[in-house]
């Protein structure tokens, strides 16, 4: 019974290991920094992404313990970022006239709001700051829409 938790558990690892490899890699190495590579280059950066997320996991594991517990950890860190990003999402949505420049100059703003909140006001708040940071994003975006239209 040990030694099945144990593999789980290392599986369970070994995919997220994979698949933010496999993202950092795809979506952000090879699109934005190194175009036209041999396979062989993209394999060998993928060992050397897998290390990096290894060394990210560990030193994060090991500051967990400043939290009360894991999810706590998850949420505050996650709330940091999830309502910029819940925010791009519904004005994509929802107001279809605000175009891509309008919204990344709000969701920078946005997350700006967030973090300075975050580090300089209160952490205790950190599950208001997805509301917030949507609620930013989505109305800074339509303000800066009307206001490129003049």
């Amino acid at each position: 019974m040990l030694a099945m938790i144990f593999c789980a558990s290392w599986s369970t690892t070994a995919s997220e290991l994979s698949a933010l490899t496999a993202t950092s890699l795809s979506d952000i190495y090879r699109r934005s920094f190194v175009k036209d590579r041999d396979d062989n280059h993209y394999f060998r950066m993928s060992r050397w992404f897998t290390v990096g997320w290894g060394v990210f996991i560990v030193v994060f594991a090991t500051y967990a313990d400043l939290f009360d517990n894991l999810i706590q950890a998850v949420n505050m860190i996650g709330s940091i970022f999830y309502g910029t990003i819940l925010g791009i999402f519904f004005t994509a949505f929802f107001l279809k006239s605000v175009q891509g420049r309008a919204v990344f100059r709000a969701a920078v703003f946005a997350q700006a709001v967030i973090l300075y909140l975050f580090f300089f006001v209160d952490k205790d708040a950190y599950l208001w700051y997805n509301p917030l940071g949507c609620g930013l994003v989505m109305g800074t975006g339509w303000l800066l829409q009307r206001v490129q239209k003049s």
